[in-house]
């Protein structure tokens, strides 16, 4: 998907929440909800000066980890990574490719929109989807100015042999969307995104507690000039961009 950079960053013009960024029953674990320890933010910095338009490390990774099916049509598959590229209307810019992902916000407009209570904040922020709870509504869908959530439309088909075990399955007609692999974060560990990038890509992922002063991200942070996407709506999203 290609759009032009103001856009993107919401500069300039009211737009609504979800009308800017174009964008399934087998028993699951649902998300816990009390075990995070309160007091820590997580947050992603991503260096788009490192990512390039042909590389899908991130969003591959993450399928794989996620047990995200790839299916033929295009418009039902489901994303917890989209590329965007984003141009310059002038043309005084190279065009820049950056991964798009949900922004755990602080005030995540999904969870507001929510009628069964199935999106929640975790105690560190995380946004989360208890399954049990969707009824495939869409509410948040649309709410998302991110377009970060996407529907299933079709049962996980994938052989049990080459499915990660650590991820359920998810039914259809639920709504789902990225989690920063909260799985890895629980033991310890990078979501699989950032752990791709890191290690046979283009390093550009940077993850960790921004409330830990002494964390690398927090340090970055506050050491280089950074964005948000749709800072303007004011959602404290949690993913910034750096060099956008």
């Amino acid at each position: 998907m290609t759009m032009d950079r103001r856009t993107a960053l919401g500069v300039g013009g009211a737009v609504a929440a979800g009308t800017l960024l174009a964008p399934g029953i087998h028993l699951i674990a649902a998300p816990q909800r009390t075990e995070a320890k309160a007091g820590r933010r997580w947050a992603m910095l991503i260096d788009v000066t490192k990512c390039t338009e042909e590389c899908t490390g991130c969003s591959d990774a993450c399928a794989k980890e996620n047990n995200i099916p790839q299916i033929e049509d295009k418009d039902r598959q489901i994303q917890y990574i989209r590329k965007l590229k984003i141009e310059d209307k002038a043309g005084k810019k190279p065009p820049i490719s950056l991964p798009v992902l949900c922004n755990h916000c602080e005030h995540p407009p999904c969870e507001h929109v929510c009628p069964t209570s199935a999106t929640f904040i975790r105690k560190d922020g995380l946004v989360l989807v208890d399954k049990h709870r969707c009824i495939g509504c869409r509410y948040c869908m649309i709410a998302c100015p991110y377009k970060a959530r996407s529907l299933v439309y079709q049962e996980n088909e994938t052989p049990v042999a080459e499915l990660n075990g650590e991820t359920p399955i998810r039914a259809a007609g639920v709504v789902e969307k990225c989690s920063f692999c909260v799985h890895l974060i629980d033991k310890g560990e990078l979501p699989a995104c950032v752990q791709s990038c890191n290690q046979s890509h283009g390093g550009a992922m940077m993850f960790g507690d921004l409330n830990d002063p002494n964390s690398e991200i927090a340090k970055k942070v506050a050491e280089v000039k950074s964005l948000t996407l749709r800072a303007d709506l004011g959602l404290k999203p949690h993913v910034h961009y750096q060099g956008l």
